[in-house]
């Protein structure tokens, strides 16, 4: 089970949310990072951002991951590979508008790598989720033995009629299929192995460039405006929800994932708990009363969630922490209020 101690790590699409973080937690590891961007305006914020590290951070541009090839020349004499880019949206059109970029971009990696990888490349993580695990017509606990086929066959069904939540998990669940596919058939003629992390919704502060919070990624999108702008009526925040991960604590676990040798071969969920959206919006309040106070009737030992996930394996094999939602709040928070998206009434 090869894993790595030190050396380069190409992390794609590492202008993204998750991305720049995990390439913080590399660069702070002291491991050299080799990322890839769309455009030299991404590479710039990157560059700017990770000033103090100077050339331990490279940055290349591939403008198109679909395209056969792209990922060559990247993953020469790098040891590990994080595959972080895919298009994460439900305003798709035609599912392929996902499909494609998700399946094409993760298959190109690997294709690339075990070509053009070498000996130095020993370990793989691809960055897939939990819309791959679940079944949205089933809510329970679900496990790394869980595959959402339900999506596929919804998209496969209705097409571009397909609600386009279907689509994004259609996409997540078809990469992630190609990606063991791919691993299975050529485990046997490659030096690396390959390692996989399921996480639910992604909260936490911002690196990635975003002038305003319209731009934020889905995920954060709709926990600016749940939580800060009272957008969910109050039916809403009581009965909607799902699970969470701090985008911090989902980096370490991507650095743990190319680092720990068990985790080789294994496909790992990263989840710290189920929510409803009330329960921000109530640890948000004891924090501060500078946002919508939602349902103050709510109670959150009343109330029951029915999809959850087993961690039980991040925590044995890549003896994760999590953070608090109150830790992560503060810091989104603060985030939101040094970008001058937030103004609360007392500062």
């Amino acid at each position: 089970m090869p894993a790595i101690t030190s050396g380069k790590v190409l992390v794609t699409g590492a202008n993204g949310y998750i991305a720049m973080w995990l390439v913080q937690s590399l660069l702070e590891q002291g491991f050299a990072v080799r990322g890839t961007v769309r455009s030299e305006q991404k590479a710039e914020h990157l560059r700017k951002v990770f000033a103090p590290f100077g050339d331990k951070l490279e940055l290349v541009i591939v403008e198109d991951i679909t395209k056969e090839g792209a990922f060559d020349d990247a993953v020469q004499g790098v040891s590990a590979i994080a595959h972080t880019a895919s298009p994460f949206h439900t305003r798709a059109d035609e599912p392929d508008e996902l499909i494609v970029p998700a399946v094409q971009g993760t298959t190109s990696v690997l294709r690339s790598a075990a070509r053009f990888g070498g000996p130095a490349l020993k370990r793989i993580a691809v960055t897939s989720s939990c819309a791959a695990v679940l079944d949205p017509g089933a809510p329970r606990l679900f496990s790394e033995a869980d595959w959402n086929e339900a999506s596929v066959a919804e998209v496969r069904a209705h097409g571009r009629a397909a609600p386009g939540i279907a689509k994004y998990r259609a996409s997540k669940t078809l990469a992630e299929r190609a990606a063991w596919a791919f691993y299975e058939e050529n485990k046997a003629s490659v030096g690396w192995d390959l390692v996989v992390l399921n996480p639910p919704f992604v909260f936490g502060p911002v690196l990635h460039l975003v002038d305003a919070p319209e731009k934020l990624n889905s995920s954060m999108l709709e926990w600016f405006d749940t939580v800060v702008k009272g957008a969910k009526d109050n039916a809403a925040l009581v009965s909607q929800g799902s699970c969470w991960i701090d985008v911090r604590d989902l980096a370490e676990a991507h650095v743990r994932a190319l680092t720990v040798p068990e985790a080789g071969g294994e496909r790992i969920i990263i989840s710290a708990g189920p929510f409803k959206w009330q329960d921000w919006v109530t640890a948000t309040r004891t924090i501060t009363t500078d946002v919508p106070a939602g349902d103050t009737s709510y109670d959150p030992k009343a109330t029951s969630h029915a999809l959850n996930y087993d961690t039980s394996k991040a925590a044995r094999v890549l003896k994760l922490e999590y953070r608090s939602m109150e830790d992560s709040i503060r810091d989104m928070l603060a985030d939101f209020k040094a970008k001058g998206w937030w103004k609360p009434k007392s500062a």
